[in-house]
């Protein structure tokens, strides 16, 4: 296996963002997993994690990973979706997360406790529907400066 090919491969998983929220990308998410070359064939065999087992995106994952490698010259791409372990909040950084504050989607918290609204920063918030705009998200409003936004649930 080529370490140096790997990297250059990383680096390129790095430009495909998250569909739900572009700011951020799918190796940062941690939706990339693992990536090998097949170095008799030159076919590369990416494996992600789905933030959820029946997660709407995880098409659109393996497509704009296909779609982004392509453009690269490399033709021979097999996706493997492994849910085993499962996607876990544990996967953020302290970066990511604080991407996702910038992007106005408050970031999990360990047992979903503090939710900061990521307008004002206020802890003074109230559920309003276990479901946002995405299956991972739910919807908040800000008790002080009135706003919803979405939290990013912990799982």
């Amino acid at each position: 296996m080529n370490i140096a090919l790997n990297s250059d491969i990383w680096e390129l998983l790095k430009q495909v963002p998250d569909p739900e929220i572009p700011a951020i990308n799918l190796v940062e998410l941690g939706v990339v997993r693992h990536v090998e070359r097949i170095d008799e064939t030159g076919r590369l065999i990416i494996t992600i994690t789905p933030t959820y087992t029946g997660c709407p995106a995880k098409k659109l994952f393996q497509d704009l990973i296909i779609e982004k490698l392509e453009e690269h010259g490399y033709t021979d791409v097999e996706i493997i979706s492994k849910l085993h372990p499962a996607w876990t909040t544990e996967w953020l950084s302290e970066e990511t997360k604080a991407k996702m504050m910038r992007e106005g989607i408050s970031p999990p918290t360990i047992g979903d406790r503090t939710i900061t609204c990521p307008q004002c920063k206020s802890i003074n918030t109230k559920l309003i529907s276990q479901f946002g705009s995405t299956p991972c998200q739910s919807l908040y409003a800000c008790n002080d400066c009135k706003e919803p936004f979405n939290y990013f649930k912990c799982h």
